[in-house]
């Protein structure tokens, strides 16, 4: 639970919480073990706001002694269920992430489309309230697949419980242990398309995924069956809005980058605001954190096509400075 705490409060030092947890830290730590041995332990009220990203999201904050306690969790139980994952799953795992599932996608469309001589299409879904809609139940069903421990089943069963969007359904955004259970809840989904439609060029990304081919017939005669196991299996929808079949040759918007033949560019919105927040920083006074966020976003643009861009970045910040 200490190497817990460590790794949590990682880039949260300066937090008033934070800050204030520390001061008396091993009385913290101890008292959550006790309740912990003694099956006592009860989640506290989360706290609740809205953050722009670039949409509006609802995030609930659990307690830092809940987060250090979800923190100890996730920890025990990731390594466990990752390697249950297929290989193209690439959100909240190790080595994985937005630009390595940009990087795969380039790879795959490139072989399949035979080096971008052969048209080839691209399936995209979104599921409608993802973290919303998840059902506790079938979750630590799916949990107990793997966990065979009844006081860690129990203590996961509490964390699940302790968040409700409507009855038995929902987790919060703010919860790493969120973040593991998504997988885990769309795992039984990643295995169905590889193993039993037989889609070898699929990728996902949390509830956003995509399967390429060079059939448009064929993708489109995948929506069903999709629709129909995440439905009776996972109690998911598709998003109506959100289900598109399109060439690459259109580009293909994903994970803030929209991919071509040949090349990806950042996503015109990701551009933009990537200009303001550039703008509000360098107005704010604070050179450490304005250099940080400039060589976090020249960071993303090297995935891309991004030359304008840094000529950009530059242009504002001579406008600024000078």
């Amino acid at each position: 639970m200490f190497d817990a705490w460590q790794e949590f409060r990682k880039d949260k030092k300066n937090k008033p919480d934070i800050i204030k947890f520390s001061l008396n830290l091993e009385n913290n730590i101890f008292e959550l073990y006790d309740k912990l041995v003694n099956k006592t332990w009860e989640a506290d009220k989360y706290a609740s706001f809205l953050i722009k990203d670039p949409k509006l999201r609802h995030i609930h904050k659990a307690s830092v002694r809940d987060r250090v306690l979800y923190h100890s969790v996730y920890r025990i139980l990731y390594p466990i269920f990752d390697k249950t994952f297929i290989f193209d799953v690439y959100s909240s795992r190790k080595s994985k992430g937005t630009h390595a599932g940009v990087k795969r996608l380039t790879t795959l469309s490139r072989k399949l489309s035979k080096n971008y001589t052969q048209t080839i299409y691209v399936l995209q879904c979104d599921i409608k309230k993802f973290f919303d809609s998840m059902d506790h139940e079938i979750l630590l069903e799916l949990l107990s697949e793997q966990i065979t421990d009844g006081d860690t089943i129990s203590l996961v069963k509490k964390i699940i419980d302790s968040f409700h969007k409507t009855q038995g359904k929902g987790l919060p955004l703010g919860n790493v242990t969120s973040q593991l259970f998504a997988n885990v809840y769309m795992n039984p989904f990643d295995w169905f398309v590889k193993k039993e439609i037989g889609a070898r060029n699929y990728i996902r990304y949390c509830d956003d995924f995509l399967i390429l081919s060079t059939s448009r017939d064929y993708l489109f005669g995948l929506i069903p069956k999709i629709e129909k196991f995440l439905e009776n299996n996972l109690h998911l929808h598709l998003h109506p809005e959100k289900i598109s079949v399109s060439s690459l040759k259109q580009g293909i918007d994903f994970l803030g980058y929209v991919a071509m033949p040949h090349y990806s560019v950042l996503r015109t919105k990701t551009k933009h605001r990537i200009f303001r927040r550039l703008k509000i920083l360098a107005l704010e006074n604070d050179p450490e954190l304005f250099e940080r966020a400039k060589a976090s976003y020249l960071g993303i643009i090297s995935y891309c096509n991004g030359l304008l861009i840094k000529r950009t970045i530059n242009n504002i910040i001579k406008n600024i400075f000078n």
